[in-house]
């Protein structure tokens, strides 16, 4: 509201001459827009309280894994050496594979605990990031690799692929994804194994390749599973938790991963960075 006041001729007072505005709509307006700054913080207030909540579970998880399902596991591997060891001898030969297979058994479940909780620990770390060299990660770590196998794999290195992440989860990305590589095509009379990046629709793709065991893509749903395998222990070592990880710090990394195959013929790895920021 506003207003002047108005004189007659001789200066004598007579009233005001104003206007006055409706301001509940105005102000009902301006409330509106000062809600979604409180909002936002509620939101963003919930969600520290639930990633905190996270953490804790994490934690605890954590806990229980290393020393609840570690404490039985010693006491059956203990023991089944003991036996083999002590009182081998009075047993058979098929006893005593049954003894062996029992502390092989429980060296692959310590390894699934070990690989377990690696994963949890990576799950819950923060990013940090810097420019990371794929290309020359992937040939330190094709070096690396190759030294553990007796026909060794040629490798095909890309030219150039910097990116922006978090260096020791990248390197954890590759380190699988070339150690399947090199691993799944050992057998092949040539074995070969690529890391490489293409262009798809102005974004850089990257790729690890091989020409070795291959899998059906008709159980390509449960690749990235924990503990799935397509092929035996026996076959192929491994405790089925790798691609796992691989999936998970790519998604970290704002990206996706994915694989095409064909049985005997060898697999290829694709991945993207920040497609999500």
């Amino acid at each position: 509201m506003s207003g002047v006041p108005l004189f007659d001729a001789d200066g004598r007072f007579e009233g005001y001459a104003g206007a006055a505005r409706e301001l509940t709509a105005l102000l009902a307006a301006a409330a509106a827009n000062a809600a979604p700054p409180a909002r936002l913080l509620a939101e963003h207030a919930a969600r520290t309280r639930q990633l905190e909540l996270a953490v804790r579970e994490l934690d605890s998880f954590s806990h229980s894994v290393s020393h609840d399902l570690r404490a039985p596991l010693r006491v059956v591997d203990g023991f089944a050496n003991i036996v083999l060891e002590d009182y081998g001898d009075r047993l058979d030969d098929l006893g005593r594979e049954h003894l062996k297979r029992i502390v092989a058994a429980a060296g692959r479940m310590n390894a699934m605990i070990d690989t377990l909780l690696a994963l949890a620990k990576m799950t819950g770390r923060e990013i940090e990031r810097e420019r990371v060299d794929l290309a020359r990660l992937a040939q330190e770590l094709a070096d690396e690799l190759a030294t553990q196998y007796e026909r060794r794999p040629q490798f095909v290195n890309a030219a150039e692929a910097v990116v922006e992440g978090d260096r020791t989860l990248l390197r954890l990305v590759l380190q699988n994804l070339l150690g399947n590589a090199f691993k799944f095509s050992a057998r092949v009379a040539a074995p070969r194994v690529e890391f490489g990046v293409r262009d798809e629709n102005g974004r850089p793709v990257y790729f690890v390749r091989d020409n070795g065991a291959g899998f059906d893509m008709r159980f390509a749903d449960k690749l990235f599973g924990l503990f799935q395998r397509f092929h035996s222990a026996n076959e192929f070592p491994g405790t089925g938790v790798g691609l796992a990880t691989v999936q998970r710090i790519v998604r970290k990394h704002g990206g996706r991963i994915w694989a095409e195959s064909k049985p005997g013929e060898g697999a290829t790895f694709y991945f993207t960075l920040w497609e999500r920021r």
